[in-house]
């Protein structure tokens, strides 16, 4: 049975517009996304978005605003970080992939270690044990020799490490296009179809206008 099921977690790096974005577009993709945020995470979310969520009380629409995309029933699920009866705990479990957006370099570092210390990363570890894609988008700079090492453990592990560098190849207009790019690259590795961004090659995508 061919598994379509998505985890998405968000933990305490900057770049929370990313991992918000690429919850909506899941959503509206008509994935069934698993969800869980760190209680870092939820500080960054109020400092970079102005959106206040409760761990223990959690609401959609304060995550995503009132205008929430349509869905299925059931389509939709969060998970508390500490809860290790979710079903993503466990290799048992199916589902098609997971991304940690934006990923932390303590995140990193527990995923690196096998340091199941709760809920993303124990899920983390059950994606790559089980050879599932898991995806780490990392946003810190500069990066130390010990975070350098731990995301190379994890790339050497399985995972795909994915910086949140946007391009400009692209000719962004806006902090929305910047972040599009990254989500739609996301998507790309998750097998999700988006058009999100303008692909090298394409007849816009990397046009010299000086000529």
């Amino acid at each position: 049975m061919a598994a379509t099921d998505l985890v998405l977690a968000m933990t305490g790096a900057s770049g929370m517009p990313y991992g918000v974005r690429l919850l909506e577009v899941l959503l509206a993709a008509g994935r069934r996304v698993h969800f869980t945020v760190s209680p870092a995470g939820v500080q960054v979310l109020e400092q970079e978005l102005d959106r206040r969520v409760c761990l223990d009380r959690f609401e959609l629409a304060d995550l995503l605003g009132p205008a929430l995309p349509l869905m299925a029933p059931g389509q939709f699920l969060y998970h508390h970080f500490l809860d290790f009866r979710a079903g993503v705990a466990s290799g048992s479990f199916l589902t098609a992939g997971m991304v940690v957006c934006p990923c932390s370099m303590g995140t990193v570092g527990a995923i690196a270690h096998g340091l199941s210390q709760n809920l993303i990363h124990r899920a983390a570890d059950v994606h790559l044990k089980e050879r599932r894609r898991l995806v780490l988008v990392p946003r810190e700079t500069p990066l130390n020799t010990i975070q350098l090492r731990n995301l190379s453990i994890c790339a050497e592990a399985g995972a795909v490490i994915l910086p949140a560098m946007p391009a400009f190849y692209t000719r962004p207009r806006s902090l929305e296009d910047a972040t599009d790019f990254i989500v739609g690259r996301i998507c790309d590795q998750l097998g999700v179809e988006h058009d999100l961004l303008r692909r090298w090659g394409s007849s816009e995508a990397g046009k010299d206008e000086r000529a």
